[in-house]
Protein backbone atom coordinates (compact mmCIF):
# COMPACT_ATOMS: atom_id res chain seq x y z
CA UNK A 1 0.00 0.00 0.00
CA UNK A 2 2.88 2.32 0.53
CA UNK A 3 3.45 3.30 -2.66
CA UNK A 4 0.18 4.44 -3.38
CA UNK A 5 0.70 6.86 -0.28
CA UNK A 6 2.60 8.96 -2.11
CA UNK A 7 -0.24 10.64 -4.21
CA UNK A 8 -1.50 13.57 -2.97
CA UNK A 9 -1.07 12.74 0.65
CA UNK A 10 -1.93 15.94 2.67
CA UNK A 11 -0.63 14.74 5.96
CA UNK A 12 1.38 11.74 7.93
CA UNK A 13 -0.04 11.51 11.19
CA UNK A 14 1.17 9.72 13.71
CA UNK A 15 -0.51 9.00 17.00
CA UNK A 16 1.12 7.59 20.31
CA UNK A 17 -0.63 6.47 23.31
CA UNK A 18 0.68 5.63 26.58
CA UNK A 19 0.59 2.51 27.83
CA UNK A 20 2.92 2.75 30.93
CA UNK A 21 2.31 1.42 34.41
CA UNK A 22 0.90 5.14 35.15
CA UNK A 23 -2.43 3.58 32.98
CA UNK A 24 -4.26 0.70 34.09
CA UNK A 25 -6.48 -2.07 32.45
CA UNK A 26 -9.71 0.24 33.26
CA UNK A 27 -8.06 3.32 31.84
CA UNK A 28 -6.18 1.67 28.93
CA UNK A 29 -9.47 0.22 27.88
CA UNK A 30 -10.94 3.61 28.18
CA UNK A 31 -8.12 5.07 26.05
CA UNK A 32 -8.52 2.38 23.41
CA UNK A 33 -12.49 2.75 22.70
CA UNK A 34 -12.02 6.11 23.06
CA UNK A 35 -9.88 6.50 19.73
CA UNK A 36 -11.65 4.19 18.08
CA UNK A 37 -15.15 5.51 18.42
CA UNK A 38 -13.30 8.54 17.92
CA UNK A 39 -11.91 7.73 14.72
CA UNK A 40 -15.03 6.69 13.27
CA UNK A 41 -17.28 9.69 14.66
CA UNK A 42 -19.09 11.65 11.31
CA UNK A 43 -17.48 14.87 12.12
CA UNK A 44 -13.96 13.22 11.97
CA UNK A 45 -14.78 10.89 9.00
CA UNK A 46 -15.45 14.41 7.83
CA UNK A 47 -11.92 16.00 8.61
CA UNK A 48 -10.50 13.22 6.97
CA UNK A 49 -12.00 12.71 4.15
CA UNK A 50 -13.06 16.52 3.14
CA UNK A 51 -9.78 18.08 2.98
CA UNK A 52 -8.81 18.19 -0.57
CA UNK A 53 -6.49 14.92 -0.35
CA UNK A 54 -5.75 11.89 1.45
CA UNK A 55 -3.98 11.12 5.16
CA UNK A 56 -1.81 8.59 5.82
CA UNK A 57 -2.47 7.32 9.84
CA UNK A 58 -0.69 5.28 11.84
CA UNK A 59 -0.93 4.44 15.94
CA UNK A 60 1.45 3.13 18.29
CA UNK A 61 1.72 3.08 22.27
CA UNK A 62 4.72 3.80 24.46
CA UNK A 63 5.81 2.88 27.74
CA UNK A 64 9.44 2.29 28.17
CA UNK A 65 12.61 3.26 26.80
CA UNK A 66 12.15 0.04 24.32
CA UNK A 67 9.17 -0.92 24.74
CA UNK A 68 7.17 0.96 21.91
CA UNK A 69 4.56 -1.69 20.09
CA UNK A 70 3.00 -0.89 16.56
CA UNK A 71 -0.60 -0.88 16.50
CA UNK A 72 -1.67 -0.03 13.07
CA UNK A 73 0.72 0.51 10.61
CA UNK A 74 1.08 2.93 8.01
CA UNK A 75 -2.79 3.33 5.77
CA UNK A 76 -4.05 5.78 3.42
CA UNK A 77 -7.18 6.74 4.95
CA UNK A 78 -9.49 7.50 1.82
CA UNK A 79 -12.68 5.89 2.71
CA UNK A 80 -15.30 5.81 5.91
CA UNK A 81 -14.33 1.83 5.59
CA UNK A 82 -11.05 1.98 6.20
CA UNK A 83 -10.68 3.74 9.41
CA UNK A 84 -13.61 1.39 10.45
CA UNK A 85 -11.13 -0.87 9.89
CA UNK A 86 -8.20 1.11 11.95
CA UNK A 87 -10.89 0.96 14.86
CA UNK A 88 -11.21 -2.42 14.70
CA UNK A 89 -7.24 -2.87 15.11
CA UNK A 90 -6.84 -1.05 17.63
CA UNK A 91 -9.35 -2.55 19.80
CA UNK A 92 -8.71 -6.12 18.79
CA UNK A 93 -5.09 -5.61 19.36
CA UNK A 94 -3.06 -7.30 22.20
CA UNK A 95 -1.92 -4.71 25.07
CA UNK A 96 1.96 -5.18 25.20
CA UNK A 97 4.20 -4.28 28.08
CA UNK A 98 2.41 -2.74 30.95
CA UNK A 99 5.31 -2.37 33.78
CA UNK A 100 7.60 -0.14 32.45
CA UNK A 101 8.01 3.94 33.35
CA UNK A 102 6.81 6.87 31.38
CA UNK A 103 9.97 7.15 28.70
CA UNK A 104 8.35 10.32 26.82
CA UNK A 105 11.91 10.94 25.27
CA UNK A 106 11.81 7.58 23.94
CA UNK A 107 8.43 7.68 22.85
CA UNK A 108 8.85 10.63 21.32
CA UNK A 109 12.23 9.37 18.83
CA UNK A 110 9.86 6.53 17.98
CA UNK A 111 7.27 8.60 16.59
CA UNK A 112 9.99 10.65 14.75
CA UNK A 113 11.35 7.66 13.30
CA UNK A 114 8.03 6.26 12.46
CA UNK A 115 7.25 9.77 10.53
CA UNK A 116 10.90 9.24 8.67
CA UNK A 117 9.45 6.09 6.87
CA UNK A 118 5.98 7.79 6.14
CA UNK A 119 4.03 8.32 3.02
CA UNK A 120 5.82 11.98 1.47
CA UNK A 121 3.22 14.13 2.28
CA UNK A 122 2.48 17.79 2.83
CA UNK A 123 2.90 17.57 6.01
CA UNK A 124 3.54 15.41 9.27
CA UNK A 125 2.47 15.28 12.95
CA UNK A 126 2.87 13.51 15.51
CA UNK A 127 0.51 13.29 19.05
CA UNK A 128 1.63 11.87 21.85
CA UNK A 129 -0.85 11.26 24.24
CA UNK A 130 -0.22 10.37 28.51
CA UNK A 131 -1.22 10.98 31.80
CA UNK A 132 2.35 11.76 33.32
CA UNK A 133 5.84 13.33 33.19
CA UNK A 134 9.12 11.65 32.12
CA UNK A 135 10.69 9.86 34.34
CA UNK A 136 12.98 7.19 32.32
CA UNK A 137 15.77 7.67 29.88
CA UNK A 138 16.56 10.71 28.08
CA UNK A 139 14.47 13.52 28.08
CA UNK A 140 12.03 15.21 25.36
CA UNK A 141 14.34 18.02 24.90
CA UNK A 142 17.24 15.16 24.30
CA UNK A 143 14.90 13.54 21.20
CA UNK A 144 14.26 16.82 19.78
CA UNK A 145 18.01 17.85 19.13
CA UNK A 146 19.00 14.03 18.28
CA UNK A 147 15.91 13.07 15.98
CA UNK A 148 14.46 13.65 13.15
CA UNK A 149 11.79 16.42 13.81
CA UNK A 150 12.52 19.36 11.01
CA UNK A 151 8.84 19.44 9.68
CA UNK A 152 7.31 17.75 12.25
CA UNK A 153 4.68 19.52 14.55
CA UNK A 154 4.39 17.90 17.57
CA UNK A 155 1.16 17.87 19.59
CA UNK A 156 0.05 16.34 22.90
CA UNK A 157 -3.31 14.97 24.87
CA UNK A 158 -2.58 16.05 28.50
CA UNK A 159 -4.48 13.42 30.60
CA UNK A 160 -5.27 14.74 34.02
CA UNK A 161 -5.39 12.91 36.74
CA UNK A 162 -1.80 11.20 38.06
CA UNK A 163 0.47 14.38 37.64
CA UNK A 164 0.25 18.06 38.90
CA UNK A 165 0.00 20.49 35.83
CA UNK A 166 0.37 17.82 33.46
CA UNK A 167 -1.23 20.16 30.47
CA UNK A 168 1.81 22.91 31.70
CA UNK A 169 4.14 20.21 31.42
CA UNK A 170 3.05 19.20 27.71
CA UNK A 171 2.69 22.67 26.72
CA UNK A 172 6.46 23.45 27.68
CA UNK A 173 8.21 20.05 27.03
CA UNK A 174 5.98 18.22 24.09
CA UNK A 175 4.30 20.80 22.08
CA UNK A 176 6.45 21.45 19.11
CA UNK A 177 6.27 22.93 15.51
CA UNK A 178 3.87 25.03 13.59
CA UNK A 179 0.12 25.66 15.03
CA UNK A 180 1.14 22.97 17.58
CA UNK A 181 -1.20 22.95 20.55
CA UNK A 182 -1.83 20.96 23.68
CA UNK A 183 -5.85 19.52 24.27
CA UNK A 184 -6.93 18.34 27.86
CA UNK A 185 -8.34 15.71 29.08
CA UNK A 186 -9.51 15.66 32.98
CA UNK A 187 -9.46 11.61 32.88
CA UNK A 188 -9.91 8.89 31.05
CA UNK A 189 -13.17 8.78 31.08
CA UNK A 190 -12.87 11.83 29.12
CA UNK A 191 -10.47 10.81 26.48
CA UNK A 192 -12.61 10.36 23.95
CA UNK A 193 -14.50 13.79 23.93
CA UNK A 194 -10.42 15.26 24.38
CA UNK A 195 -9.51 13.06 21.54
CA UNK A 196 -12.42 13.98 18.80
CA UNK A 197 -11.31 17.49 19.53
CA UNK A 198 -8.17 17.10 19.07
CA UNK A 199 -8.57 15.20 15.42
CA UNK A 200 -10.92 17.53 14.48
CA UNK A 201 -8.29 20.50 15.16
CA UNK A 202 -5.28 18.59 13.76
CA UNK A 203 -7.32 17.49 10.50
CA UNK A 204 -9.45 21.00 9.92
CA UNK A 205 -6.66 22.96 9.01
CA UNK A 206 -4.87 20.87 6.22
CA UNK A 207 -8.25 22.00 4.01
CA UNK A 208 -7.32 25.30 3.80
CA UNK A 209 -4.34 24.69 2.52
CA UNK A 210 -5.98 21.85 0.19
CA UNK A 211 -8.44 24.69 -1.14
Amino acid sequence: MLPQMAHACRLALALGLDASASVDAAEHDLMRAGLARALVSPPVIAAFLDGGGPVALSVYEWSGRRQQQVLVAWQLIDNPATLSGIATEILNAPRGDDEFPTALGYALGFGATQLAASPDCDFKTLDISGDGENNEGFKPEHAFNHFPFEGVTVNGLAIGGAAPDIIGYYQREIMRGPAAFVEYAQDYADFEAAMLRKLERELRPMIVGGL
